[in-house]
């Protein structure tokens, strides 16, 4: 799809036009990816797989502008295929650390079984080969934002030339709980971040015995995926109830309440999974003892003394990648996230308004997930493109975010949302007309689910 299209597709369509190029997803994906559907027949919002965009050449002869995108996830990846489809002769440079990407997304799957984390896994090869990214594996320790240009510092390559504008997409880091130290990273693991720690949480809730508790606790919002943590409980208590008969889900939420999908999950919970979901609210997390397999809490302590726990998933509170608290960027949320300019999602601090921040590192009105971060590449991508020629932003962008939620092992919910700029509030402002949610779950939401998933990959990588 075009920058025009894209940019004018607006509420025609919640999930297809938005995504715009949904391909048929990544060579990857598509040959290791488990339970799987078309999700034909189905009355839940699946974007149709379309062809992706045309690729886009290396720039011929000297590039007429040079940007460099920090952080190789949704977001990142998803500005830099973008920025070389829609720029005008722009050298697009991409730094991550990582050689593959691994989705958060589904990632709870993989706790079940039903995944393997090598399905979740993606190159940076197709942004490198087909769309003319140079992609390196480093990473950035220092920005200086001046007036015509950025420097930045690379941990093994050094200070790079300026560039014309710099992304940040570092996503999040994850505050340090009282009482665990590093030693005791893989014994209470959050699993927020794919990867090792899905991989030490799976093998422990495998060798837990039965009748023990796993205790799941909510942080504080704001944090990565707000329907997450209870998606995850609900796929946990289904598995616990066919695989560890006799077990119990404890689930501590620092928040009042569910913080979203409040019907579907208040109902698999009271009624679904009744006598195996405990759920408790305003626990606040204020220590932790992984000797002990204890928790205090604002709402008292649980351990494995008094309340039989084999297992913690422990998600801590969240705030944006170290880089922006580095570079002085962390001016928003009382310093955890970055304040933006959502039309370009430019810096607001002044003086470094030729960095971007975009993804879950950046504060907006608009939810932290790996859908919307796709959305706000392009709206970012689109705003440079048209800043390196001598114009303006779009002056009224929209997005849309839309999740699946497993609320059973073959079964999910789904929800929507479309969101258009507010000039009064300069923000972005969900549209109701344009947003909603499924009432209960079902199987088709399931089969629905994976294709959106490797629609949304195939979007961002391929």
């Amino acid at each position: 799809m075009e920058r025009r299209n894209f940019l004018a597709a607006g509420g025609a369509s919640v999930l297809g036009s938005l995504l715009a190029s949904c391909g048929g997803g990544s060579s990857t994906d598509l040959a290791q990816s488990e339970q799987e559907g078309s999700g034909e027949g189905s009355s839940t919002p699946a974007p149709s797989p379309s062809p992706s965009p045309a690729p886009a050449p290396a720039p011929s002869g000297p590039a007429k502008a040079r940007v460099l995108v920090v952080g190789g996830g949704m977001a990142g990846a998803t500005v830099a295929k973008y920025l070389r489809l829609w720029g005008d002769s722009i050298e697009v440079t991409l730094v991550e650390p990582s050689a593959t990407y691994t989705s958060c997304i589904l990632s709870s799957l993989v706790l079940t079984g039903q995944r393997t984390l090598s399905s979740l896994q993606f190159s940076y090869s197709t942004l490198a080969a087909s769309y003319g990214v140079i992609v390196k594996q480093d990473t950035v320790t220092g920005i200086e934002p001046g007036p015509s240009s950025v420097t930045v510092t690379l941990a093994n390559g050094g200070r790079q030339a300026p560039f014309d504008r710099v992304v940040l997409a570092p996503g999040i880091q994850f505050d340090d709980v009282p009482g665990l130290g590093a030693a005791d990273a893989l014994k209470m693991p959050h699993a927020w971040k794919a990867g090792d720690q899905t991989t030490a949480l799976a093998a422990q809730l495998q060798a837990m015995a039965a009748g023990d508790t796993v205790v799941l606790t909510v942080p504080k919002t704001p944090y990565r995926c707000p329907p997450g943590p209870y998606e995850r409980a609900c796929l946990l208590a289904d598995w616990l109830s066919k695989n560890k008969r006799g077990s119990k889900l404890l689930v501590l939420d620092a928040n009042p309440g569910f913080v979203t999908e409040a019907d579907n999950f208040g109902n698999a919970f009271s009624n679904r999974y009744a006598g195996i979901v405990e759920y408790i609210t305003n626990a606040e997390v204020q220590s932790a003892d992984a000797a002990t397999m204890s928790l205090t809490t604002t709402m008292g302590t649980f351990s494995r003394q008094n309340s039989k726990i084999g297992v913690v998933n422990l998600i801590p509170t969240q705030r944006a990648g170290s880089l922006l608290a580095i570079a002085g960027l962390n001016n928003a949320t009382n310093g955890r996230f970055g304040g933006v300019n959502v039309l370009s999602y430019a810096s607001t601090v002044p003086g470094a308004d030729r960095v971007h921040i975009i993804g879950d590192a950046s504060a907006t009105t608009q939810p932290k997930a790996g859908h919307i971060a796709n959305q706000e590449a392009k709206v970012c991508a689109d705003a440079i493109s048209r800043l390196l020629t001598g114009g303006q932003p779009d002056p009224g962008p929209v997005t849309n975010s839309s999740c699946y939620s497993t609320i059973t092992m073959q079964e999910a919910s789904w929800l929507h949302a479309v969101f258009q700029y507010d000039g009064a509030s300069s923000s972005m402002v969900a549209q109701p007309a344009a947003s909603g949610a499924s009432v209960g779950w079902s199987s088709d939401g399931f089969q629905d689910m994976n294709t959106w998933f490797r629609a949304l990959m195939a979007d961002t990588f391929a």
